[in-house]
């Protein structure tokens, strides 16, 4: 998956997710990518910050405080203390649940099917990896703010 700023012809700011950046193209030409705010097909990538890792001597909890998503236009201030207060909730759920990196399908199946006790656990997962236990009746679902897997931090 690839994530691309988009800009409509009205000034309008939104983010698109695509399989490829062929995947964008193809569903432009076809006049499938749309403004959420106006309907808008004249859509263009936006110019974009690149990805950068937290420098390795910075503090951990540094390094994992969500930052301030950038503006196109004035977030109403309802929208602003929500987005905080689900950042909190998030990074106060992380500190009961233990990393299990890329082992996150097999251990939420063990713990499903009793080959383990329960314990909150966060990883990461394939969209199908997590798309086979939804089918199975494992519940699991995104973090909605990017977790740095432990190792990466430092």
């Amino acid at each position: 998956m690839i994530v691309f700023d988009l800009t409509c012809d009205n000034g309008h700011r939104f983010e698109g997710w695509f399989g490829s950046s062929e995947d964008f193209a193809r569903q432009q030409e076809r006049g499938l990518v749309v403004c959420p705010t106006c309907d808008s097909v004249a859509v263009a990538k936006a110019p974009m910050a690149p990805a950068v890792g937290a420098k390795g001597n910075q503090r951990a909890d540094e390094a994992t405080t969500p930052r301030a998503p950038v503006k196109s236009g004035k977030i109403p201030p309802q929208v602003e203390q929500a987005i905080k207060a689900l950042a909190q909730a998030q990074s106060e759920a992380l500190k009961q649940s233990t990393w299990v990196g890329d082992r996150f399908a097999e251990e939420s199946r063990a713990m499903h099917y009793g080959e383990r006790d329960q314990v909150p656990i966060h990883g990461q997962a394939t969209k199908g990896e997590a798309e086979a236990l939804l089918d199975e009746g494992i519940a699991v679902a995104p973090l909605p703010f990017p977790v740095a897997p432990p190792d990466d931090l430092n």
